[in-house]
């Protein structure tokens, strides 16, 4: 295991134990040499305040960054960032974009939000049969 595979393994410990000031220490580094799981996990911590000042725009860049490389929590975190407008502009054609990457990697929780989108015309319209698409894939992924 190389210095920066068990620097990853350790930050990510650190995170999910709570421990956002040394998981933060451990993750940057990381982050900024285009790590893209430490990435999401940086951007976790700067948009909820976790270790640290909550920072939209280090939330972003980081997010941003991870989800650009295809890691599928980024991309449907992004997905959230515009349907909601957090960290940026609301923008749920743009939401959508992101939803269908993540999905695309059979993300469930994207495909869910897809189906609830398309159900209620949020950014896209109104569409039944797209729901139930969405819905349906949903369900056989969760098998």
């Amino acid at each position: 295991m190389s210095d920066t595979d068990f620097d990853l393994s350790s930050g990510i410990s650190a995170f999910e134990a709570k421990d956002f000031t040394r998981a933060m220490r451990l993750l940057s580094p990381l982050a900024d040499e285009g790590n893209p799981e430490a990435q999401y996990r940086m951007g976790m911590m700067y948009q909820n305040g976790l270790g640290r000042v909550q920072n939209d725009e280090y939330a972003l860049k980081y997010m941003r960054a991870s989800a650009e490389q295809g890691h599928a929590y980024a991309q449907h975190a992004m997905g959230i960032m515009y349907l909601y407008g957090e960290c940026v502009e609301k923008n749920a054609a743009e939401a959508v974009e992101w939803f269908k990457k993540a999905a695309a990697q059979g993300l469930i929780g994207s495909q869910m939000t897809l189906g609830m989108i398309y159900e209620n015309g949020q950014g896209v319209e109104k569409n039944e049969v797209e729901a139930k698409r969405w819905y349906k894939l949903a369900e056989q992924n969760s098998r």
